[in-house]
Protein backbone atom coordinates (compact mmCIF):
# COMPACT_ATOMS: atom_id res chain seq x y z
CA UNK A 1 0.00 0.00 0.00
CA UNK A 2 1.53 3.37 -1.00
CA UNK A 3 2.33 5.65 1.93
CA UNK A 4 -0.15 8.23 0.63
CA UNK A 5 -2.96 5.68 0.96
CA UNK A 6 -2.11 4.45 4.43
CA UNK A 7 -4.59 5.54 7.08
CA UNK A 8 -3.71 7.66 10.05
CA UNK A 9 -4.56 6.03 13.37
CA UNK A 10 -5.97 7.91 16.35
CA UNK A 11 -5.89 5.33 19.14
CA UNK A 12 -7.87 6.56 22.15
CA UNK A 13 -7.62 4.45 25.30
CA UNK A 14 -9.28 5.36 28.58
CA UNK A 15 -8.24 3.64 31.79
CA UNK A 16 -10.61 1.45 33.79
CA UNK A 17 -13.77 2.16 31.80
CA UNK A 18 -16.34 -0.61 31.83
CA UNK A 19 -18.36 -1.63 28.78
CA UNK A 20 -21.75 -0.26 29.85
CA UNK A 21 -20.87 3.45 29.98
CA UNK A 22 -21.84 4.68 26.50
CA UNK A 23 -25.24 6.20 25.80
CA UNK A 24 -25.57 4.90 22.23
CA UNK A 25 -24.88 1.37 23.48
CA UNK A 26 -27.62 1.36 26.08
CA UNK A 27 -26.76 3.58 29.08
CA UNK A 28 -29.55 6.14 29.37
CA UNK A 29 -28.04 7.88 32.42
CA UNK A 30 -24.76 9.02 30.86
CA UNK A 31 -24.04 11.66 28.20
CA UNK A 32 -21.53 10.63 25.53
CA UNK A 33 -22.62 12.39 22.30
CA UNK A 34 -19.19 12.31 20.65
CA UNK A 35 -18.50 8.67 21.34
CA UNK A 36 -22.06 8.05 20.17
CA UNK A 37 -21.05 9.64 16.85
CA UNK A 38 -18.22 7.12 16.57
CA UNK A 39 -20.79 4.37 17.14
CA UNK A 40 -22.89 5.78 14.29
CA UNK A 41 -19.92 6.05 11.92
CA UNK A 42 -18.13 2.84 12.81
CA UNK A 43 -18.23 -0.67 14.17
CA UNK A 44 -18.93 -1.29 17.86
CA UNK A 45 -17.71 -4.60 19.24
CA UNK A 46 -20.17 -5.26 22.04
CA UNK A 47 -18.34 -8.36 23.30
CA UNK A 48 -14.73 -7.14 23.50
CA UNK A 49 -12.60 -8.47 26.36
CA UNK A 50 -9.27 -7.46 27.88
CA UNK A 51 -6.55 -10.05 28.39
CA UNK A 52 -6.04 -8.94 31.99
CA UNK A 53 -8.19 -7.06 34.53
CA UNK A 54 -5.23 -4.79 35.43
CA UNK A 55 -3.27 -2.21 33.43
CA UNK A 56 0.23 -3.31 32.51
CA UNK A 57 -0.42 -6.84 31.22
CA UNK A 58 -3.46 -5.65 29.28
CA UNK A 59 -1.58 -2.79 27.65
CA UNK A 60 1.44 -4.93 26.83
CA UNK A 61 -0.92 -7.41 25.22
CA UNK A 62 -2.88 -5.11 22.93
CA UNK A 63 0.19 -3.08 21.94
CA UNK A 64 2.02 -6.23 20.81
CA UNK A 65 -0.81 -8.53 19.74
CA UNK A 66 0.52 -11.11 22.19
CA UNK A 67 -0.92 -12.56 25.40
CA UNK A 68 0.40 -11.41 28.80
CA UNK A 69 2.11 -14.73 29.52
CA UNK A 70 3.81 -14.42 26.11
CA UNK A 71 5.03 -10.84 26.49
CA UNK A 72 6.42 -11.79 29.93
CA UNK A 73 4.81 -8.59 31.15
CA UNK A 74 2.26 -10.41 33.27
CA UNK A 75 1.66 -8.05 36.18
CA UNK A 76 1.71 -4.45 37.30
CA UNK A 77 5.18 -3.59 38.52
CA UNK A 78 7.03 -5.47 35.77
CA UNK A 79 8.94 -3.92 32.85
CA UNK A 80 8.14 -5.18 29.38
CA UNK A 81 11.19 -6.97 27.95
CA UNK A 82 13.16 -4.90 25.46
CA UNK A 83 12.78 -7.41 22.63
CA UNK A 84 8.99 -7.06 22.42
CA UNK A 85 7.82 -5.16 19.34
CA UNK A 86 4.99 -2.68 19.73
CA UNK A 87 2.58 -1.62 17.01
CA UNK A 88 4.02 1.95 16.92
CA UNK A 89 7.53 0.54 16.44
CA UNK A 90 6.37 -1.63 13.54
CA UNK A 91 4.49 1.27 11.95
CA UNK A 92 7.40 3.68 12.48
CA UNK A 93 9.67 1.24 10.65
CA UNK A 94 7.15 1.36 7.78
CA UNK A 95 7.20 5.15 7.49
CA UNK A 96 4.66 6.28 10.10
CA UNK A 97 5.38 9.02 12.59
CA UNK A 98 4.07 8.00 16.02
CA UNK A 99 3.24 9.95 19.14
CA UNK A 100 1.70 9.52 22.60
CA UNK A 101 0.15 11.64 25.31
CA UNK A 102 -0.68 10.38 28.79
CA UNK A 103 -0.14 6.94 30.19
CA UNK A 104 1.93 4.10 28.75
CA UNK A 105 2.43 1.79 31.77
CA UNK A 106 4.55 -0.93 30.19
CA UNK A 107 6.95 -0.66 33.10
CA UNK A 108 6.94 0.06 36.80
CA UNK A 109 6.84 3.71 37.82
CA UNK A 110 6.28 3.23 41.54
CA UNK A 111 8.05 5.16 44.29
CA UNK A 112 9.19 8.00 42.06
CA UNK A 113 10.72 5.73 39.43
CA UNK A 114 10.30 7.00 35.88
CA UNK A 115 8.82 4.33 33.64
CA UNK A 116 11.65 2.96 31.47
CA UNK A 117 11.07 2.86 27.72
CA UNK A 118 11.98 0.18 25.26
CA UNK A 119 12.38 0.99 21.55
CA UNK A 120 8.64 1.68 21.39
CA UNK A 121 8.47 3.70 18.18
CA UNK A 122 6.99 6.86 19.72
CA UNK A 123 8.89 9.81 18.26
CA UNK A 124 6.70 12.29 20.16
CA UNK A 125 6.30 11.22 23.77
CA UNK A 126 4.31 13.29 26.29
CA UNK A 127 4.42 10.94 29.26
CA UNK A 128 2.12 11.36 32.25
CA UNK A 129 1.40 8.12 34.07
CA UNK A 130 -1.08 9.90 36.32
CA UNK A 131 -1.81 13.57 37.01
CA UNK A 132 -0.11 13.85 40.40
CA UNK A 133 3.28 15.64 40.27
CA UNK A 134 5.19 12.56 41.42
CA UNK A 135 7.96 12.86 38.81
CA UNK A 136 9.83 15.90 37.41
CA UNK A 137 9.38 14.20 34.02
CA UNK A 138 5.56 14.32 34.19
CA UNK A 139 4.78 16.24 30.98
CA UNK A 140 1.30 17.15 32.18
CA UNK A 141 2.37 18.83 35.42
CA UNK A 142 5.14 20.62 33.49
CA UNK A 143 2.41 21.91 31.14
CA UNK A 144 0.48 23.17 34.17
CA UNK A 145 3.58 24.96 35.46
CA UNK A 146 4.13 26.60 32.06
CA UNK A 147 0.64 28.10 32.45
CA UNK A 148 1.32 29.39 35.93
CA UNK A 149 -0.75 26.67 37.58
CA UNK A 150 0.00 24.31 40.45
CA UNK A 151 -1.52 20.84 40.59
CA UNK A 152 -1.54 20.91 44.39
CA UNK A 153 -3.43 24.20 44.46
CA UNK A 154 -5.89 23.23 41.72
CA UNK A 155 -6.57 19.87 43.35
CA UNK A 156 -8.15 21.30 46.47
CA UNK A 157 -11.90 21.05 45.95
CA UNK A 158 -14.61 19.63 48.19
CA UNK A 159 -14.06 16.02 49.22
CA UNK A 160 -16.28 13.35 50.74
CA UNK A 161 -15.26 9.85 51.82
CA UNK A 162 -15.10 8.48 48.28
CA UNK A 163 -15.52 11.41 45.86
CA UNK A 164 -13.59 14.63 45.32
CA UNK A 165 -14.08 17.71 43.17
CA UNK A 166 -11.03 17.58 40.96
CA UNK A 167 -9.07 19.97 38.78
CA UNK A 168 -11.15 22.29 36.55
CA UNK A 169 -11.71 20.93 33.05
CA UNK A 170 -9.56 23.66 31.47
CA UNK A 171 -6.48 22.34 33.28
CA UNK A 172 -7.38 18.66 33.56
CA UNK A 173 -5.04 15.88 32.42
CA UNK A 174 -7.80 14.55 30.16
CA UNK A 175 -7.97 17.97 28.44
CA UNK A 176 -4.19 18.13 28.15
CA UNK A 177 -4.00 14.66 26.54
CA UNK A 178 -6.45 15.75 23.84
CA UNK A 179 -4.69 19.08 23.32
CA UNK A 180 -1.37 17.35 22.62
CA UNK A 181 -3.13 15.01 20.18
CA UNK A 182 -4.68 17.97 18.32
CA UNK A 183 -1.29 19.69 18.09
CA UNK A 184 0.27 16.51 16.71
CA UNK A 185 -2.48 16.02 14.11
CA UNK A 186 -2.06 19.57 12.84
CA UNK A 187 1.73 19.22 12.63
CA UNK A 188 1.74 15.93 10.69
CA UNK A 189 -0.70 16.34 7.82
CA UNK A 190 1.68 15.25 5.06
CA UNK A 191 2.68 11.81 6.37
CA UNK A 192 0.90 8.79 7.83
CA UNK A 193 0.76 8.89 11.60
CA UNK A 194 -0.37 7.05 14.72
CA UNK A 195 -1.13 8.88 17.94
CA UNK A 196 -1.95 7.14 21.22
CA UNK A 197 -4.18 9.18 23.54
CA UNK A 198 -4.02 7.45 26.89
CA UNK A 199 -6.25 9.20 29.41
CA UNK A 200 -5.75 8.32 33.08
CA UNK A 201 -9.48 8.72 33.72
CA UNK A 202 -11.93 7.29 34.68
CA UNK A 203 -9.42 5.45 36.89
CA UNK A 204 -9.83 6.10 40.60
CA UNK A 205 -9.69 8.36 42.59
CA UNK A 206 -13.16 9.47 41.57
CA UNK A 207 -12.43 13.18 41.12
CA UNK A 208 -14.05 14.86 38.10
CA UNK A 209 -14.07 18.63 37.70
CA UNK A 210 -16.75 20.21 39.87
CA UNK A 211 -18.59 21.54 36.82
CA UNK A 212 -18.94 18.00 35.46
CA UNK A 213 -19.80 16.46 38.81
CA UNK A 214 -22.74 18.86 39.13
CA UNK A 215 -24.25 17.44 35.93
CA UNK A 216 -25.02 14.11 37.61
CA UNK A 217 -27.49 13.91 40.47
CA UNK A 218 -26.52 10.96 42.66
CA UNK A 219 -30.20 10.35 43.40
CA UNK A 220 -30.66 9.43 39.72
CA UNK A 221 -27.80 6.96 39.67
CA UNK A 222 -28.35 3.20 39.85
CA UNK A 223 -27.25 1.20 42.86
CA UNK A 224 -24.59 -1.45 42.29
CA UNK A 225 -25.74 -4.93 41.35
CA UNK A 226 -25.20 -6.96 44.51
CA UNK A 227 -27.08 -9.69 46.29
CA UNK A 228 -26.67 -9.91 50.05
CA UNK A 229 -24.65 -13.01 50.90
CA UNK A 230 -23.52 -13.69 47.33
CA UNK A 231 -19.83 -13.61 48.29
CA UNK A 232 -20.06 -16.54 50.71
CA UNK A 233 -19.19 -19.03 47.96
CA UNK A 234 -16.94 -16.69 45.98
CA UNK A 235 -13.12 -16.68 46.16
CA UNK A 236 -11.42 -15.19 49.19
CA UNK A 237 -10.00 -12.26 47.19
CA UNK A 238 -13.51 -10.88 46.70
CA UNK A 239 -14.39 -11.32 50.35
CA UNK A 240 -11.26 -9.37 51.34
CA UNK A 241 -12.06 -6.51 48.98
CA UNK A 242 -15.59 -6.28 50.33
CA UNK A 243 -14.79 -6.31 54.04
CA UNK A 244 -11.38 -4.75 54.64
CA UNK A 245 -10.84 -1.12 55.57
CA UNK A 246 -8.41 1.40 54.08
CA UNK A 247 -5.48 -1.01 53.83
CA UNK A 248 -7.51 -3.45 51.72
CA UNK A 249 -6.17 -4.35 48.28
CA UNK A 250 -8.89 -2.25 46.65
CA UNK A 251 -8.75 0.65 49.19
CA UNK A 252 -12.55 0.74 49.49
CA UNK A 253 -14.24 -0.52 52.64
CA UNK A 254 -17.22 -1.38 50.49
CA UNK A 255 -19.09 -3.23 53.21
CA UNK A 256 -19.49 0.07 55.12
CA UNK A 257 -20.63 2.26 52.22
CA UNK A 258 -24.09 3.78 52.36
CA UNK A 259 -26.39 3.73 49.35
CA UNK A 260 -25.90 7.48 49.00
CA UNK A 261 -22.12 7.03 48.87
CA UNK A 262 -22.48 4.29 46.27
CA UNK A 263 -24.61 6.54 44.08
CA UNK A 264 -22.12 9.41 44.54
CA UNK A 265 -19.26 7.25 43.23
CA UNK A 266 -21.27 6.26 40.15
CA UNK A 267 -22.15 9.91 39.49
CA UNK A 268 -18.48 10.89 39.72
CA UNK A 269 -17.43 8.03 37.45
CA UNK A 270 -19.98 9.04 34.81
CA UNK A 271 -18.84 12.68 35.09
CA UNK A 272 -15.25 11.64 34.40
CA UNK A 273 -16.41 9.79 31.30
CA UNK A 274 -18.38 12.81 30.08
CA UNK A 275 -15.18 14.88 30.24
CA UNK A 276 -13.46 12.18 28.19
CA UNK A 277 -16.31 12.35 25.69
CA UNK A 278 -15.97 16.11 25.31
CA UNK A 279 -12.28 15.68 24.54
CA UNK A 280 -13.06 12.94 22.01
CA UNK A 281 -15.29 15.51 20.31
CA UNK A 282 -12.47 18.03 20.35
CA UNK A 283 -10.12 15.58 18.61
CA UNK A 284 -12.74 14.65 16.01
CA UNK A 285 -13.21 18.34 15.23
CA UNK A 286 -9.46 18.73 14.75
CA UNK A 287 -9.47 15.85 12.26
CA UNK A 288 -12.37 17.41 10.38
CA UNK A 289 -10.86 20.92 10.38
CA UNK A 290 -7.59 19.59 8.94
CA UNK A 291 -9.33 17.44 6.33
CA UNK A 292 -7.95 14.21 7.82
CA UNK A 293 -11.08 12.54 9.16
CA UNK A 294 -11.84 10.39 6.12
CA UNK A 295 -8.31 8.96 6.11
CA UNK A 296 -8.06 8.33 9.85
CA UNK A 297 -8.97 5.19 11.75
CA UNK A 298 -10.30 6.24 15.15
CA UNK A 299 -10.33 3.66 17.93
CA UNK A 300 -12.06 4.20 21.26
CA UNK A 301 -11.45 1.57 23.93
CA UNK A 302 -10.31 0.95 27.49
CA UNK A 303 -7.62 -1.29 28.95
CA UNK A 304 -9.95 -3.00 31.46
CA UNK A 305 -13.11 -2.33 33.44
CA UNK A 306 -14.20 -1.14 36.89
CA UNK A 307 -16.32 -3.09 39.37
CA UNK A 308 -18.16 0.08 40.53
CA UNK A 309 -19.72 -1.69 43.50
CA UNK A 310 -21.16 -4.63 41.59
CA UNK A 311 -20.83 -7.88 43.55
CA UNK A 312 -19.80 -5.75 46.53
CA UNK A 313 -16.51 -4.73 44.88
CA UNK A 314 -14.89 -1.55 43.64
CA UNK A 315 -11.87 -0.87 41.45
CA UNK A 316 -10.06 -4.00 40.19
CA UNK A 317 -8.09 -7.04 41.21
CA UNK A 318 -8.10 -10.78 40.46
CA UNK A 319 -11.75 -10.46 39.44
CA UNK A 320 -13.04 -11.68 36.08
CA UNK A 321 -16.61 -10.51 36.20
CA UNK A 322 -17.68 -8.87 32.96
CA UNK A 323 -17.51 -5.53 34.79
CA UNK A 324 -13.74 -6.05 35.09
CA UNK A 325 -12.78 -7.47 31.68
CA UNK A 326 -15.58 -6.53 29.25
CA UNK A 327 -14.59 -3.19 27.69
CA UNK A 328 -15.83 -0.71 25.07
CA UNK A 329 -14.27 -1.09 21.62
CA UNK A 330 -15.39 1.15 18.75
CA UNK A 331 -13.51 1.47 15.46
CA UNK A 332 -14.38 4.06 12.81
CA UNK A 333 -12.93 4.79 9.35
CA UNK A 334 -15.42 6.70 7.18
CA UNK A 335 -16.15 5.22 3.75
CA UNK A 336 -13.82 2.28 4.39
CA UNK A 337 -15.40 0.53 7.38
CA UNK A 338 -19.04 -0.31 8.00
CA UNK A 339 -21.19 2.37 9.61
CA UNK A 340 -23.45 1.92 12.64
CA UNK A 341 -22.64 -1.79 12.85
CA UNK A 342 -22.96 -3.64 16.16
CA UNK A 343 -20.80 -6.74 16.16
CA UNK A 344 -21.62 -9.12 19.01
CA UNK A 345 -18.81 -11.53 18.10
CA UNK A 346 -16.45 -12.47 20.90
CA UNK A 347 -13.23 -10.51 20.34
CA UNK A 348 -10.10 -9.81 22.35
CA UNK A 349 -8.02 -6.65 22.61
CA UNK A 350 -5.08 -8.73 21.43
CA UNK A 351 -6.83 -8.70 18.04
CA UNK A 352 -6.19 -4.98 17.53
CA UNK A 353 -2.50 -5.22 16.61
CA UNK A 354 -2.90 -7.46 13.53
CA UNK A 355 -6.00 -5.48 12.55
CA UNK A 356 -4.10 -2.20 12.43
CA UNK A 357 -1.17 -3.71 10.56
CA UNK A 358 -3.51 -5.18 7.95
CA UNK A 359 -5.25 -1.83 7.49
CA UNK A 360 -1.83 -0.21 6.98
CA UNK A 361 -0.95 -2.81 4.34
CA UNK A 362 1.48 -4.68 6.58
CA UNK A 363 1.66 -8.35 7.50
CA UNK A 364 1.47 -9.48 11.15
CA UNK A 365 4.91 -9.92 12.65
CA UNK A 366 6.25 -13.28 13.80
CA UNK A 367 4.91 -14.19 17.23
CA UNK A 368 1.76 -12.07 16.96
CA UNK A 369 -1.19 -14.04 18.38
CA UNK A 370 -4.24 -11.85 17.74
CA UNK A 371 -6.70 -12.40 14.92
CA UNK A 372 -7.43 -9.50 12.60
CA UNK A 373 -10.86 -7.87 12.79
CA UNK A 374 -10.48 -6.25 9.37
CA UNK A 375 -13.01 -8.55 7.72
CA UNK A 376 -15.76 -7.54 10.13
CA UNK A 377 -14.76 -3.87 9.94
CA UNK A 378 -14.97 -3.87 6.14
CA UNK A 379 -18.29 -5.72 6.10
CA UNK A 380 -16.70 -8.76 4.48
CA UNK A 381 -17.06 -11.20 7.41
CA UNK A 382 -19.91 -12.27 9.64
CA UNK A 383 -20.12 -9.69 12.46
CA UNK A 384 -21.50 -12.33 14.82
CA UNK A 385 -18.56 -14.74 14.60
CA UNK A 386 -14.88 -14.23 15.41
CA UNK A 387 -13.77 -16.37 18.38
CA UNK A 388 -15.32 -19.37 20.11
CA UNK A 389 -14.15 -18.03 23.48
CA UNK A 390 -12.12 -15.23 25.06
CA UNK A 391 -9.26 -15.67 27.51
CA UNK A 392 -7.93 -13.48 30.32
CA UNK A 393 -5.37 -13.92 33.08
CA UNK A 394 -4.21 -12.36 36.35
CA UNK A 395 -0.74 -12.93 37.75
CA UNK A 396 0.39 -11.78 41.18
CA UNK A 397 -0.25 -8.09 40.62
CA UNK A 398 0.26 -5.27 43.07
CA UNK A 399 -3.26 -5.12 44.45
CA UNK A 400 -3.43 -8.82 45.32
CA UNK A 401 -0.08 -10.52 45.79
CA UNK A 402 0.04 -14.29 45.33
CA UNK A 403 -3.22 -14.40 43.36
CA UNK A 404 -3.11 -16.25 40.04
CA UNK A 405 -6.21 -16.63 37.92
CA UNK A 406 -7.27 -17.79 34.46
CA UNK A 407 -10.62 -17.00 32.84
CA UNK A 408 -12.27 -18.59 29.82
CA UNK A 409 -15.62 -17.23 28.62
CA UNK A 410 -17.79 -18.23 25.70
CA UNK A 411 -21.22 -16.90 24.79
CA UNK A 412 -23.08 -18.94 27.40
CA UNK A 413 -20.55 -19.93 30.08
CA UNK A 414 -17.64 -18.64 32.11
CA UNK A 415 -15.04 -20.42 34.20
CA UNK A 416 -12.39 -18.83 36.42
CA UNK A 417 -9.65 -21.04 37.85
CA UNK A 418 -7.51 -19.72 40.71
CA UNK A 419 -4.17 -21.47 40.79
CA UNK A 420 -2.46 -22.68 43.94
CA UNK A 421 -5.65 -22.62 46.00
CA UNK A 422 -8.85 -24.66 45.88
CA UNK A 423 -11.10 -21.93 44.50
CA UNK A 424 -12.82 -20.94 41.31
CA UNK A 425 -15.96 -19.64 39.68
CA UNK A 426 -18.39 -21.18 37.22
CA UNK A 427 -21.35 -19.34 35.71
CA UNK A 428 -24.20 -20.23 33.42
CA UNK A 429 -24.49 -16.93 31.55
CA UNK A 430 -27.77 -17.86 29.88
CA UNK A 431 -29.66 -18.31 33.15
CA UNK A 432 -27.44 -16.04 35.26
CA UNK A 433 -25.99 -13.23 33.08
CA UNK A 434 -25.23 -11.17 36.19
CA UNK A 435 -22.82 -13.83 37.52
CA UNK A 436 -24.38 -14.12 40.94
CA UNK A 437 -24.65 -17.91 41.32
CA UNK A 438 -21.24 -19.55 41.51
CA UNK A 439 -21.65 -23.18 40.38
CA UNK A 440 -18.06 -24.19 41.14
CA UNK A 441 -19.10 -26.57 43.93
CA UNK A 442 -22.47 -27.51 42.42
CA UNK A 443 -22.54 -31.28 41.93
CA UNK A 444 -25.05 -30.98 39.08
CA UNK A 445 -22.52 -28.82 37.20
CA UNK A 446 -19.55 -31.19 37.60
CA UNK A 447 -19.53 -32.29 33.96
CA UNK A 448 -19.68 -28.70 32.71
CA UNK A 449 -16.92 -27.70 35.13
CA UNK A 450 -14.63 -30.47 33.91
CA UNK A 451 -15.26 -29.60 30.26
CA UNK A 452 -14.55 -25.91 30.77
CA UNK A 453 -11.47 -26.60 32.91
CA UNK A 454 -10.09 -28.65 30.02
CA UNK A 455 -10.79 -25.78 27.61
CA UNK A 456 -9.17 -23.29 29.99
CA UNK A 457 -6.11 -25.51 30.30
CA UNK A 458 -5.94 -25.85 26.53
CA UNK A 459 -6.16 -22.05 26.17
CA UNK A 460 -3.35 -21.50 28.66
CA UNK A 461 -1.11 -23.87 26.72
CA UNK A 462 -2.07 -22.54 23.30
CA UNK A 463 -1.29 -18.96 24.34
CA UNK A 464 2.34 -19.78 25.05
CA UNK A 465 4.91 -17.90 23.01
CA UNK A 466 5.11 -19.22 19.42
CA UNK A 467 8.66 -17.85 19.21
CA UNK A 468 11.28 -18.76 18.30
CA UNK A 469 9.83 -20.14 15.10
CA UNK A 470 10.49 -23.74 14.26
CA UNK A 471 13.05 -23.94 11.45
CA UNK A 472 13.31 -27.68 10.80
CA UNK A 473 12.09 -31.18 11.67
CA UNK A 474 14.78 -31.66 14.29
Amino acid sequence: MPATERPNILWICSDQQRFDTIAALGNSRIRTPHIDRLVETGVSFTNAFAQSPVCTPSRASFLTGRYPRTTRCRQNGQDIPADERLVPRILADAGYVCGLSGKLHLGSCANGRVEPRIDDGYETFYWSHHPNPDWPENAYTNWLTSRGQSWDELYSGHESRFVKEGIPAEFHQTTWCAEKACEFMREHQSEPWLFSVNFFDPHHPFDPPAEYLRRYDPANMPLPRYREGELTNKPVYQQLDHEWAHNAPGYFHTGSMTETEQREVTAAYYAMIELIDDQVGRMLRALEETGQRENTIVIFMSDHGEMLGDHGLYLKGPHFYDEAVHVPLIVSWPKRFANDLLSDALVELVDLAPTLLECAGLAPTAGMQGRSLAGILKGEADPHIHREFVYSEYTNSWTHRHAYGTMLRNTDEKIVVYHGIDAGELYDLKSDPGEFENLWDDSASAERKARLMKLAFDASVLTMDPLPERVGEF
